[in-house]
C-alpha cells in the first residue's frame, strides 16, 4: 500500500485526535427540564434524528444501532435506528417519508433512481453526509461452483425485493456478464432452500463480516464463490477480498476475489432553517467531532475504513457536513505531520491497513 493510501486511511483517526471538539468536556448548562406535556413532545421531536438500515442480523443494521450508542446525548441529541429493506428502499424512504431524516445508501444508488421515470432533481433532494465504507459482494453455492460464471443460467437469491443486494447485487452480475435466474426470498429462507438443492446460489452485498453468513455452517459442501474484477466494470465497483479474519468457516489461507461497491450517509436535503435542518447540524457536529468513540475494539470493524475527506463522485456532500470539514482543514493540516512522525517511526516492512491502523493507535498513546 502507498503512503498516500495509507495518508487517506488515518486522516479521519489524525483528524479526530487533534479535534479539541471531541476532547473537550461537556460543560454546556443543563436546560430546565420541560413544563408541559406538549413541550416535552416538541422536545423530543426536535432532538431525535431518525436512520434507516437495513434487516436484522446485516451490517447497516449493527452500524445504525451503534451511532446510537455512541451518539445519544439525553436531550440534546436522541438517534433512532429503523429497520429498513436495505440501500435500494432506504433511498426512496429518505426521499419521501416524513420521518426518515437519515439513512444508509450505496454509491450506485443515485444510477437507481435516475432509472425510475417519476423522479426529478434526485441530486438535489438525496446527499451524503460521509462516504463510510465498501459492501462485499458475497455468494454462497456448492463447492461444485468454481466461479461466478458458473452460475450463468443458474437460480439464484438476491434477498428481499428492494433490498440493496436486490439491486446491487443484480447490477454486479450484469457487469461480470453473468445472467442467471434471480429470485428475491428473505436471507434465512435463501440459505434452506440453498441446502435443499431449489437455488444454486445465495447472493449478498453487505459490509463483511456479515453475520447471517458467518453464522452459516457451510460445512464440506458450500463455499465463498469467486468473482474477479474486470477492467471493464463500472467505476462505482471495485476489487476486493474475502479472508480468513473474516470468515474463518469459509476461507482458508487465499483470499476469495470479489467486487465492492461504497456505502454512505444519506440525507434528506432538507431547507437551511427548518428544525429538520438545525437537527441535522447537530447530528453532523456530534458524528464527525466525536467520530474516534466508532474506533473501539468492540464496534464493528468497518468504521475503521471510514475517511471523512472521501468524496463520492456524481453525488453532493450536505451542507452542514461540508462546512464542518472546511472549518476543521487547520487541526487536519496539523495532522500531517503527526502522521510523517508515525511513518519515520516504523519499520521498513509490508503490512496491511488494520495492522497499521493498530500500530498508529499504540504509537499515539505511547506518546
Amino acid at each position: 500500500m502507498s503512503r498516500l493510501g495509507l495518508y487517506a486511511a488515518l486522516l479521519g483517526i489524525a483528524l479526530m485526535a487533534n479535534d479539541p471538539v471531541a476532547a473537550a468536556p461537556d460543560t454546556a448548562p443543563v436546560e430546565a427540564a420541560p413544563a408541559t406535556e406538549a413541550a416535552l413532545g416538541e422536545r423530543m421531536n426536535a432532538n431525535t434524528v431518525t436512520v434507516v438500515t437495513g434487516t436484522p442480523g446485516g451490517t447497516y443494521f449493527r452500524v445504525g444501532a451503534e451511532l446510537a450508542f455512541v451518539l445519544d446525548d439525553g436531550d440534546k441529541l436522541r438517534i433512532l435506528p429503523m429497520l429498513g429493506k436495505g440501500a435500494g428502499e432506504n433511498a426512496y424512504d429518505i426521499r419521501f417519508l416524513k420521518g426518515v431524516d437519515l439513512g444508509f445508501v450505496r454509491t450506485d444508488t443515485l444510477d437507481q433512481l435516475r432509472q425510475d421515470k417519476r423522479l426529478s432533481n434526485i441530486e438535489r433532494q438525496i446527499q451524503y453526509i460521509a462516504k463510510l465504507f465498501d459492501d462485499e459482494l458475497h455468494i454462497i453455492a456448492p463447492n461444485s461452483v468454481r466461479t461466478v460464471s458458473d452460475l450463468a443460467g443458474k437460480r439464484v437469491s438476491f434477498d428481499v425485493k428492494g433490498s440493496g443486494t436486490d439491486y446491487s447485487g443484480r447490477a454486479m452480475f450484469r457487469e461480470l456478464g453473468v445472467t442467471v435466474e434471480g429470485i428475491n426470498v428473505d436471507q434465512p429462507t435463501a440459505l434452506e432452500m440453498l441446502r435443499n438443492g431449489e437455488i444454486q446460489a445465495v447472493v449478498s452485498v453487505a459490509a463483511k463480516p456479515v453475520a447471517f453468513i458467518a453464522g452459516f455452517e457451510p460445512g464440506e459442501r458450500f463455499h465463498f464463490v469467486t468473482a474477479p474484477y474486470p477492467d471493464t466494470m463500472n467505476e462505482a465497483y471495485v476489487p476486493a477480498t474475502l479472508t480468513r479474519t473474516d470468515y474463518p468457516k469459509f476461507v482458508g489461507e487465499q483470499a476469495v476475489e470479489t467486487v465492492a461497491v461504497g456505502t454512505v450517509l444519506g440525507v434528506y436535503n432538507s431547507p437551511k432553517g427548518s428544525a429538520r435542518y438545525e437537527k441535522l447540524v447537530r447530528f453532523v457536529d456530534a458524528f464527525f467531532g466525536q467520530f474516534d468513540k466508532f474506533l473501539a475494539p468492540q464496534r464493528h470493524p468497518k468504521w475503521r475504513e471510514v475517511n471523512f475527506a472521501a468524496s463520492v463522485k456524481g453525488w453532493r456532500r450536505f451542507r452542514p457536513a461540508q462546512e464542518w470539514l472546511d472549518r476543521h482543514k487547520e487541526q487536519q493540516a496539523a495532522a500531517q505531520p503527526d502522521l510523517d512522525r508515525f511513518f519515520q517511526s516504523q519499520p521498513e516492512r509490508p503490512a496491511g491497513k488494520e495492522e497499521i491502523y493498530q500500530a498508529y493507535l499504540k504509537w499515539r498513546q505511547a506518546r
